[in-house]
């Protein structure tokens, strides 16, 4: 609350200035009676009335923390990720602040701090026949006043009640104001000594646009701690006191050199710097000391960040999202921004390191297009690595690739609504296939390519048990294959195994459709399709099985992870611990898993997995063999604009997406490279080609940092050795010759071998 204004001091009128010189100069006696030296005072008429007269003005110092930036590290806690500030301040001891600058505040600022006790009587008497005799104004605060005024101005700022007090650099004050500095500098000189008012009031005060205290200022404009500043720069920074905006010689070099030279002199006549010293100083040219321009700047938050912006980001949502860290988000914005948080994260900083190489080495040429990763634990959901090969844009400006959009994460944490997957939600299809009691070696109808429109379908969980294809009547929803030969009766193993679409909706159609939406709600998986908004998958649109919703990355990665754990599924988190400045605790999620699908289904689903991933012809080309156990699926769009991966190791699942960002074009334009054409919507290069590199490439540094022991078996298994091959069950010559069908459906999404000769890839 603002203080009330004495009509008699706010006058601007000759009679009231004269009135006023009277009132301070009557004042002035008072102070120099009892207040300047109050233990001394005796109890005459002179420090009676001084004291009364304080006694009538009702005061107190209420003090706020000082506002400190946070600072956000990885999970050794050590690796620094970004800061966050309105204010740069870095609060040292007085013992790591040079004597130099000790000295040149003094000399400017207060030359008998060590002699009065909190306001200098003969000061007050200096400014105020000053400003009684000439049109310009004149202080009189001591240091400790300022200090008083720096610290009632921070209680306001942090109470939200004077947003501009520290952002203009100065405040008008009435001399009821001054009155009211004087009595808690008087007060506050009794309680703390010169050196804890000196040190405190060197880590408040401003030094120019978002720099407060020295410490942060001897970095800003010099590079150096303020334990290391020497008789210029001391001056220089001491300087910029007074105006702050004004002589901050990053902005006005010639006029801090100039303020820096009347320290100087200050300093010289005060008997803090010798001659020699004085003119060596005062000859510096103050511009040839300062950081490089560009090496002097207040970036900050994710922007700022070495690397990982976009993990950054997603972080700093997960903070704003938080009640812990105050009821509304003005409230956690201010905590974050000015309470000094230590914010270690589950970031792993050499993964993601490797992470970011990668996505750049695998960004395509020659597209609109970018390489997206992110990793997770799959037994703790610590986020470990989250990475795209675009350049993080608060600002949305510049080229297409500087954007601030999370490709990785959803809407709640400046992501968007993910992308169509294809093929990816196959393995939930075999899942909750086998949920229902069947087997991976059952065999369906993939040789089914018509279901008419206006057909039953079981739905337990609708109305009346089922629900009906909707479609033009007499029509129906043809479903095709990419390799030629598929449309065949086949194994679901098989099936998914080469990313045959009539297998899937074969086994789809032959089972309860809510089984499998409800297994997809049970591992968290939502999306959002052109008729229906963000959600739960639908089970009366069987499409979805093929990958027609859009779903982001994260939400993908974490119902793989599920697949490594067991069936156990995790809530992704990106915070590990957070404290403030005065060693406060708050909390953040611990690791939330839950059990959602028996194990021994996923060991049966992952008998399939992983020889989609291990028999990868790239695997083979690198290593010859896989290095470690893995398992995964591979997802190609129908237009190609999206190309994924997402696979495991028993330690890590990672999804790696190659993806078109602003449309569904086909991810390279006829004729953009070589070699790699698009026909239409049928293109010669899909998912394993490309999205499987890019994953492999990550993960083949990434998995052996954590635990590669194999899966789980299941005793229930239909097969009698795991692994296979193309050689083995996966054999093509065991479905004999079929008449391919070449007709396309926007709905489809299958994902064909790029040579339809060589099978021993895996077909998406």
């Amino acid at each position: 609350m603002a203080t009330a204004k004495s009509s008699l001091f706010d006058t601007a009128t000759t009679v009231g200035k004269i009135m006023s010189f009277l009132g301070i100069s009557a004042l002035c006696g008072l102070l120099a009676a009892g207040l300047l030296f109050p233990m001394a005072a005796t109890g005459g008429a002179a420090a009676s009335a001084g004291h009364n007269i304080l006694h009538e003005v009702p005061v107190e110092l209420q003090e706020e923390p000082l506002s400190t930036p946070s600072h956000m590290y990885a999970r050794d806690g050590e690796t620094w990720i970004a800061t966050f500030y309105v204010e740069n301040r870095v609060p040292v001891p007085l013992e790591d602040i040079s004597q130099e600058m000790q000295d040149a505040i003094v000399a400017i600022e207060d030359e008998r701090f060590f002699q009065h006790g909190g306001v200098d009587a003969q000061g007050v008497a200096r400014a105020a026949v000053n400003n009684i005799m000439s049109s310009n104004t004149q202080g009189a605060s001591t240091l400790t006043m300022q200090y008083v005024n720096n610290i009632l101005n921070n209680a306001m700022v942090v109470r939200g009640e004077a947003d501009n007090i520290l952002a203009a650099g100065i405040q008008e004050k009435t001399y009821a104001d001054k009155l009211r500095e004087m009595k808690l500098a008087v007060q506050l000189e009794q309680e703390m000594t010169k050196e804890e008012i000196l040190e405190g009031y060197l880590n408040i005060v401003m030094l120019g646009g978002v720099n407060y205290g020295v410490e942060a200022a001897a970095q800003y404009y010099f590079g150096v701690p303020a334990s290391e500043l020497d008789v210029q720069q001391a001056a220089t920074l001491a300087g910029i006191v007074q105006a702050p905006n004004h002589y901050r010689p990053d902005r006005n070099v010639a006029a801090a050199e100039n303020r820096r030279n009347q320290v100087l002199g200050n300093m010289h006549r005060h008997g803090f710097i010798s001659e020699e010293e004085y003119q060596e100083a005062r000859d510096t040219d103050l511009a040839e000391t300062l950081l490089p321009e560009d090496e002097m700047n207040n970036e900050r938050g994710c922007v700022a960040a070495e690397f990982a912006h976009y993990f950054c980001d997603y972080a700093t949502q997960e903070i704003m999202q938080n009640e812990a860290f105050g009821d509304t988000p003005e409230e956690r914005a201010e905590l974050l921004h000015r309470g000094g948080l230590r914010i270690t994260t589950t970031l792993d900083p050499e993964l993601q390191e490797h992470a970011e190489n990668t996505v750049e080495q695998h960004r395509p040429s020659g597209t609109r297009a970018a390489a997206v990763l992110n990793s997770l634990d799959p037994e703790t959901g610590d986020i470990l690595t989250m990475a795209q090969s675009t350049n993080y844009n608060p600002d949305d400006a510049g080229d297409w690739d500087d954007i601030s959009l999370n490709l990785n994460a959803g809407t709640s944490h400046n992501g968007g609504e993910g992308f169509q997957g294809g093929s990816i939600l196959k393995p939930f299809v075999a899942a909750a296939w086998v949920e229902e009691g069947n087997s991976m070696d059952d065999r369906v109808a993939a040789d089914t390519t018509e279901y008419p429109y206006g057909e039953e379908w079981e739905a337990s969980c609708m109305p009346g048990g089922s629900f009906t294809l909707l479609g033009p009547e007499g029509e129906s929803w043809d479903v095709w294959n990419v390799m030629d030969d598929t449309e065949r009766e086949m194994s679901v193993d098989w099936g998914l195994y080469y990313s045959i679409n009539t297998a899937t909706i074969a086994t789809a159609h032959a089972m309860d459709l809510c089984a499998f939406t409800d297994l997809t709600d049970r591992l968290g998986i939502e999306g959002q399709t052109e008729d229906r908004p963000l959600g739960p998958l639908h089970p009366d649109t069987p499409s979805v099985t093929l990958g027609t919703a859009s779903i982001t990355p994260m939400v993908v990665n974490r119902a793989y992870a599920a697949f490594a754990n067991d069936g156990t599924i995790c809530t992704p988190r990106a915070l590990l611990e957070v404290t403030d400045a005065h060693g406060n605790s708050y909390e953040v999620p611990e690791p939330d898993c839950e059990e959602v699908v028996d194990p021994d289904v996923v060991a049966q689903v992952n008998d399939t997995l992983i020889n989609i991933a291990e028999q990868n012809q790239y695997v083979q080309q690198r290593d010859g063999s896989a290095p470690f156990p893995m398992a995964g699926k591979t997802g190609t769009h129908q237009s190609v604009s999206v190309m994924s991966f997402v696979g495991y190791t028993e330690g890590i699942s990672t999804s790696a997406y190659i993806t078109r960002i602003y449309d569904d074009g086909c991810m390279w334009p006829e004729g953009a490279i070589e070699g790699v054409p698009c026909h239409g919507n049928i293109p010669e290069s899909y998912a394993g080609d490309v999205a499987f590199p890019f994953w492999y490439d990550y993960m083949r540094q990434a998995a052996p940092t954590r635990d590669t022991g194999d899966f789980a078996t299941s005793p229930n298994s239909p097969f009698d050795e795991r692994r296979s091959s193309w050689s083995g069950r996966y054999n093509p010559s065991e479905l004999g010759s079929g008449g391919g069908s070449n007709s396309n459906d926007e709905n489809d999404d299958d994902n064909g071998d790029s040579d339809e000769d060589d099978s021993d890839e895996d077909d998406d």
